[in-house]
């Protein structure tokens, strides 16, 4: 059993079959990757996890919770953090403020303390968020506003909102796009240092087979919502199923 159990979804659009029979499980600890043609039912998968959309059929479990029927709220407090294809801070408060705003969940009207509960008081609580932001090589900008900051330190600062509240699973859709190789390079250098040091499971979805085959170790490969293959990175690359579902045509 994986830390994520993913069971016979399907999920239609009117007559459109965006996902068709979805069976996915990633393992507790592991960089799983999931990949597949404009269209192949990617994204809806993911809102399928988030909550932001509920499958017609089957199930999803998260450490041994179903998330189907939770608001997205409420399946981030299970232990689900999410990182967007386009990063989403707030543009107009520094570095530090934003990572500290995740610490923070409104519950009965109030806000009270999240991922701190058990944490004494504010200052172990910055001591806390000034780790992360060291953790994404952030700390010397904390004071900076958000807006200021490039694409690829958004998208670091992104993270650090992300991993502040201590998840158990990271989902992270098309953490590098719209950068440059080198921002590419820095982004997969940083995932892998983030894994290793937090063992924390993550979910990709990525269109850059560099960046997949840089960091997964288990490859899932959907078309017209369908799973093709999934397998290990080394047996994907050249796979007959997946050269069909890229290119149009079996070589």
């Amino acid at each position: 059993m994986g830390i994520l159990e993913v069971k016979d979804v399907n999920k239609r659009f009117g007559g459109l079959q965006a996902l068709g029979d979805v069976n996915l499980s990633v393992a507790e600890g592991s960089v799983h990757a999931i990949i597949g043609p404009n269209g192949a039912g990617k994204s809806t998968l993911l809102n399928c996890l988030v909550g932001k959309l509920i499958p017609d059929t089957g199930s999803v479990m998260f450490a041994g919770q179903s998330v189907l029927g939770r608001k997205p709220h409420e399946i981030n407090q299970l232990g689900i953090s999410r990182v967007f294809q386009t990063p989403e801070i707030f543009a107009d408060l520094t570095v530090m403020e934003n990572v500290l705003i995740p610490c923070f969940a409104k519950r009965d009207g109030a806000f009270r303390l999240h991922a701190f509960e058990t944490v004494a008081n504010e200052t172990e609580i910055g001591e806390q968020a000034e780790a992360m932001l060291a953790d994404v090589n952030m700390l010397e900008k904390r004071d900076m506003v958000a807006a200021s900051l490039s694409r690829g330190d958004k998208r670091r600062l992104e993270m650090a909102m992300s991993m502040v509240q201590q998840p158990k699973l990271l989902l992270l859709d098309e953490p590098t796009a719209g950068m440059a190789r080198a921002d590419t390079n820095n982004t997969i250098d940083l995932l892998r240092q983030i894994h290793n040091k937090r063992d924390i499971t993550m979910c990709i979805i990525e269109h850059d087979m560099h960046v997949v085959f840089s960091l997964a170790q288990r490859i899932t490969v959907l078309a017209q919502g369908t799973p093709l293959v999934e397998d290990t990175p080394e047996n994907i690359k050249g796979h007959p199923k997946v050269r069909e579902a890229y290119l149009g045509e079996a070589h």
